[in-house]
């Protein structure tokens, strides 16, 4: 019978109708012995040769005997082999039970060898010391059930490694020599060293591993000397895996490192995997973060001869690696995994590892107050009602975010559509912009269409820009990169361009993702315009900016959004169709959009019934949404001074006359009339006239350059109705066109 990981092991087959046709019923102790479990698919072959054996060495297991007292061969053993003639395989555990308990052994030694038949002339020996409990865990180690998320690395890793090391004569047959070596990358906790054990384990080709640092030595040549010492006992033990984990930290690029010794290193890993004599029987596995900043002469055919990307898994990829975290776990029946996988974008196995983890703890933390921690037995009842539910992951997921984008500030905003008063063109357009492509993919390919990479707001300060990126981030349940455009300068060369790369490598391993840059015309100012400017660090960096946007992958979904107050000074290359596609004017708001304003701002707050919001309303025309949420906040603080005054007033009234303290009356219970009154009188507008119509003017001008605007027509064929007739009313008028025209008189001062 032969189970997974290369296991085996020697069963009697008895008859029993009560099992289906296709399916084997085995007890707990021979599933463990074979490494598989309920529902697991094994092969049974009918084995002919087994002999009777004449020795065989069997030993208990530690922590089964304790409080045991007398002989174990007489108690357990001899009634345990007297019963039937069993067959036992060497490295096999088996359970007796007798004397009011049970005890587990395993094989060491048969002989014949590797399995035989215990007859009554058997002679079995029980001598020496019980084996370590731990030390039988270790080899119940991973394999390839135990990894999620990678198959398609999987079946290219398994061709590269199982096939040299179990059937070389195929190399041989075609006259080419196997694959040497492997280089698995991508980001930490994707899983790299989990699938060089889990190889090792399913192949069970002897495994060593060599962490990077640990063969470095202060003596000369010593490091080396290690690095030999290591291929030279693979070799012994073939066939046989060297995992190199963290590989960048030994070998580098040898012209960049400054060591002496990592570039002696580097040389001698190359010519210990070219090799004088041919290893079919070992291969190199290399796994590291940072692939290009391994040596190049590494990286060719003979020496690491695949590149493996063990990248972020998909959502079907996450559902993989929930299910095996959550195998052994407690789950109560409405836990949907499906649902949790499509909410984690960006994590990777250790990410949702982490995520299960903290629900557990979520789940026994609600327990704490009827668990006592001074007692070491904790009650049965209370341990069977603990379950993880639905609600624990969602705390948990409040919780975690993906370990690749730590450094940078990553959330689901709790943003939604109802705190942004008004806009709908706007909303519309950012829907089919951003939320489309995330939700409906298969439109756009239907369409032969790739979605449009960004969209710049731009509009007076005050007016939500920031507040609709958030939102739109929120409906479509993307992360969220934010980005403060000066926070990218650095003061070293070179060092600015790297922040933006590093940033659009983050947004491409969190996808799908949204980069919002918030004041863009820090960075992407027109190039040349500064001059003496560091070296010109602003260019490089707009340059590189421009460079990322053009190079982001169809297959990431990431979309950049930028938002300014000042569109004139940004360099038209960012605004062309392809890099920032879409450009939004986000106007002051309108009526219903202050009043709008006016009730998210003061939702919290207690307001008198006879304050008229129309009338504020009416009154704030021209004023942005911060000035609108500044009146609010104002009133607000006249509203806490009257209520602390007045209590000031009652403290002493009531020193004077202790009665009047007895009746405990608020004496300003809400927000009044007077209040609002007091705040409107220190108003103001944050945005002057003249600003409006340098922004009206910038659309008006960007409106002439679209071409040919409602001019242009297809000449209609005979007999059909004319193209203008079919076309939806207003469907031809976008967000951007929604503006009153610029006086002309205004022209010539604009941007003086």
């Amino acid at each position: 019978m032969q189970g997974k990981k290369r296991k085996d092991t020697v069963c009697i087959v008895l008859a029993d109708d009560s099992v289906e046709e296709a399916r084997i019923r085995i007890n707990k102790v021979v599933r463990k012995n074979l490494r598989v479990r309920l529902g697991d698919v094994i092969s049974i072959h009918q084995c002919s040769d087994i002999k009777y054996g004449q020795r065989v060495h069997v030993l208990p297991i530690d922590d089964s005997i304790e409080g045991v007292t007398g002989n174990l061969f007489d108690a357990f053993l001899k009634p345990y082999f007297l019963e039937a003639y069993r067959p036992v395989r060497k490295d096999d555990t088996f359970l007796v039970r007798g004397g009011m308990r049970s005890v587990e052994f395993k094989v060491v030694e048969t002989d014949p060898q590797p399995y035989c038949i215990v007859a009554p002339d058997t002679e079995i020996f029980c001598d020496g010391d019980p084996i370590r409990r731990e030390d039988e865990e270790k080899l119940d180690e991973v394999g390839y059930d135990d990894v999620g998320g990678v198959r398609k690395q999987m079946a290219q890793i398994r061709e590269l490694v199982e096939l040299p090391l179990r059937h070389p004569q195929l190399f041989k047959t075609i006259g080419v020599k196997p694959p040497k070596g492997i280089l698995l990358f991508g980001p930490p906790g994707s899983g790299k060293t989990l699938i060089a054990r889990a190889v090792a384990n399913e192949t069970g080709a002897f495994f060593f591993l060599i962490n990077g640092p640990e063969i470095m030595s202060k003596l000369a040549g010593e490091s080396e000397s290690n690095l030999r010492k290591a291929f030279e006992e693979a070799e012994k033990n073939a066939p046989a895996i060297i995992f190199i984990d963290e590989i960048d930290s030994i070998a580098p690029k040898r012209e960049k490192t400054q060591g002496e010794v990592e570039r002696r290193i580097v040389s001698q890993l190359l010519t210990l995997m070219d090799g004088l004599k041919s290893r079919s029987h070992v291969i190199v596995m290399g796994a590291t973060n940072r692939p290009n900043s391994v040596d190049a002469a590494l990286r060719r055919f003979g020496r690491f001869d695949r590149e493996i990307d063990i990248g972020v898994p998909d959502e079907t990829g996450r559902l993989e690696v929930l299910r095996i975290h959550t195998k052994n776990m407690k789950l109560e029946e409405n836990v949907d995994l499906e649902v949790i996988a499509k909410d984690t974008h960006g994590y990777v196995g250790a990410d949702l590892a982490a995520l299960c983890t903290e629900a557990a703890l979520q789940c026994i933390r609600e327990k704490m107050d009827i668990i006592d921690l001074e007692d070491d037995n904790i009650d049965a009842e209370i341990l069977n009602s603990m379950a993880v539910t639905n609600d624990h992951f969602k705390t948990a997921l409040g919780i975690s975010n993906p370990s690749a984008l730590r450094e940078t500030v990553v959330e689901v905003p709790n943003v939604t559509w109802e705190d942004v008063g008004g806009l709908e063109n706007v909303k519309r357009e950012l829907q089919e912009v951003v939320q489309y492509p995330v939700e409906h993919p298969e439109k756009f390919e239907k369409f032969g269409m790739s979605p449009s990479k960004g969209v710049l707001f731009y509009g007076p300060p005050g007016c939500g820009k920031t507040l609709l990126a958030k939102a739109i981030a929120n409906e479509c349940q993307a992360n969220f990169i934010s980005v403060k455009g000066p926070e990218l300068l650095t003061m070293w060369f070179g060092e600015s361009e790297a922040n933006v790369r590093e940033i659009f490598d983050k947004a491409r391993q969190s996808a799908p993702c949204v980069l919002f840059f918030d004041e863009l015309d820090s960075i992407a100012n027109q190039r040349g315009s500064s001059s003496g400017d560091a070296g010109g660090a602003a260019d490089r960096v707009l340059n590189q900016l421009l460079t990322e946007m053009d190079g982001m992958s169809s297959k990431k979904t990431v979309f950049i959004i930028g938002a300014t107050n000042r569109p004139d000074i940004i360099d038209s290359a960012l605004l062309r169709p392809g890099r920032l596609d879409q450009l939004i004017y986000i106007p002051l708001p309108d009526d219903p959009s202050r009043k709008a304003i006016f009730q998210a701002a003061l939702r919290k707050s207690p307001v008198d019934p006879g304050v008229d919001i129309d009338l504020l309303v009416r009154f704030t025309n021209g004023f942005s949404g911060a000035d609108i949420v500044e009146i609010c906040q104002r009133s607000c603080k006249y509203a806490i001074r009257e209520n602390i005054e007045k209590d000031i007033e009652r403290e002493r009234a009531g020193q004077e006359n202790p009665d009047l303290m007895e009746d405990d009356v608020d004496m300003v219970p809400s927000i009044t009339r007077a209040h609002f009154e007091e705040a409107m009188k220190y108003a103001r507008r944050s945005v002057s006239d003249a600003d409006i119509r340098k922004y009206q003017a910038f659309a008006q001008t960007l409106q002439q350059s679209r071409g040919f605007g409602s001019e242009f027509r297809f000449p209609d064929a005979p007999g059909t109705t004319p193209a203008s007739a079919t076309t939806p009313a207003g469907q031809a008028t976008a967000a951007t066109n929604a503006f009153p025209a610029a006086a002309a008189d205004d022209d010539d001062d604009l941007y003086n």
